[in-house]
């Protein structure tokens, strides 16, 4: 399947002075739809609706923070939705809308009804253009930032490649602006010893930084699926990074050997909808990393905390405190407090059902 998402941060689409930069976004839709000509499939996942709202409303600093951001996402993601589709109507393409929350990530039947909406646009033509509905996502109901969102997208939508674009060429080995930093080219699953070079510095006019696009497109590229960190600013870097050009510059995290299933990607990316957790001992935790096919079994098990019910998404945790792994509980907490620690059970949370987290 020859599908490819692509995120699209703020920084991006917006000049220095914080308007929306109409001139980026149609040379943007001319790469996307020159990909659509070759054959692709794409879903874009574009920030931008606040400060396009910014850009339209003016200063709004009698309100608070929330309040600000509400309004500014209802004006802007109007505007927004409609300068896409105007771009790609000139190209002959249709584009949908597709507004979302974190907490419709949440429970697999809602992740599946997502899934099938845009699985219907891609088969009729429609370019989905996917957004978080910032005018009802508050605070812990928010995403991280779209970074989180576009890894949630490719790997929900089995895409073959997500591209993040930002104002930077990728991963460095320092300060993207000093003449002494490196741009690292290509990052293995196996290998995080890039992390020591990510800044926390966010960008002015969205709301996460490279630390998160490097955690997103590390555990993204673990689940099967390359994620490219590249400069949306650079002309033709769509079609460049999608014909994995060498000559262009871009960070490349290549995808792990091993697949796993669309139920476990979905759990991969669950644990910030988790109801509860529980502890292991040190046998049941070393049993879990060891690499081998293992479910985690009620003797296993010191404490359990929350009141979740069957079906909920758990967190595990060593006994030191570490999320070891997330997975869909096998029964209730009241039921799970009761069989901790005793042999004979079946199993809490069967191993097709199990999340282990990359240490």
């Amino acid at each position: 399947m020859n599908r490819i998402a692509v995120k699209i941060g703020s920084n991006v689409l917006t000049r220095s002075d914080g308007s929306l930069d109409h001139t980026r976004m149609s040379a943007l839709v001319d790469q996307v739809c020159e990909l659509l000509r070759q054959g692709c499939e794409v879903i874009i996942i574009s920030s931008g609706a606040v400060a396009s709202g910014r850009d339209e409303l003016g200063d709004a600093g009698r309100l608070d923070t929330v309040s600000q951001r509400q309004l500014y996402s209802a004006v802007g993601q109007v505007r927004l939705m409609q300068t896409y589709y105007q771009l790609f109507k000139e190209h002959g393409y249709c584009s949908g809308q597709v507004l979302t929350t974190k907490e419709n990530f949440s429970t697999r039947h809602h992740y599946l009804n997502q899934k099938n909406c845009m699985e219907v646009m891609l088969s009729q033509g429609v370019v989905p253009i996917v957004n978080e509905n910032d005018t009802i996502s508050l605070t812990e109901l928010m995403f991280t930032d779209n970074d989180e969102l576009a890894g949630l997208v490719a790997t929900m939508m089995e895409c073959r490649l997500l591209i993040i674009l930002t104002n930077v060429d990728g991963v460095f080995t320092g300060d993207p602006e000093s003449p002494s930093s490196c741009l690292l080219h290509e990052i293995g699953p196996d290998s995080d010893g890039a992390a020591k070079y990510i800044r926390e510095k966010k960008s002015s006019a969205g709301r996460g930084g490279m630390r998160t696009k490097y955690s997103i497109a590390r555990k993204v590229a673990l689940e099967g699926i390359p994620v490219a960190i590249a400069n949306g600013k650079r002309d033709d870097i769509l079609i460049s990074v999608a014909e994995g050009d060498g000559n262009v510059p871009y960070t490349l995290f290549t995808a792990g050997e091993k697949p796993i299933s669309g139920v476990k990607k979905w759990i991969a990316h669950s644990g910030g909808f988790a109801r509860g957790s529980v502890t292991v001992n040190k046998g049941a935790a070393d049993a879990l990393l060891s690499g081998s096919a293992a479910s985690l079994l009620p003797i296993g098990i010191t404490a359990v905390e929350g009141d979740f019910e069957k079906d909920d998404i758990v967190r595990i945790l060593a006994p030191d405190g570490r999320c070891i792994a997330v997975g869909k509980a096998g029964c209730d907490a009241a039921s799970a407090r009761k069989m901790m620690g005793r042999q004979n059970e079946r199993e809490f949370i069967h191993y097709d059902y199990l999340y282990i987290e990359q240490l």
